[in-house]
């Protein structure tokens, strides 16, 4: 195994995808987060530190508010400890 790929359980991975992976399983094995445990998800502190930027901002059109979620995820530096998500351990 040469990839280690650190995955929720969200089930929107394209068929190609997993055709890919499964030609790929000696090279990439898949690393699964637990079931209900967010803080162990990098992705879901981007998600909150994003939402509350979005949500403290005054949107006056649905179009307003798409295009403020847009902005701000293409251009917010997160601030994350990622070392941390990885030194957690499951009790």
């Amino acid at each position: 195994m040469n990839i280690m790929i650190f995955v929720d359980r969200a089930t929107p991975h394209s068929k190609r995808t997993k055709q890919y992976l499964a030609q790929h399983k000696d090279t990439i094995r898949l690393e699964y987060f637990p079931v209900g445990c967010p803080e162990f998800n990098p992705v879901e502190e981007c998600w909150r530190q994003g939402k509350y930027h979005i949500l403290s901002t005054y949107h006056s059109t649905c179009d307003a508010l798409k295009y403020n979620i847009c902005c701000s995820y293409r251009n917010t530096r997160f601030i994350l400890a990622i070392v941390r998500y990885f030194m957690r351990t499951i009790d």
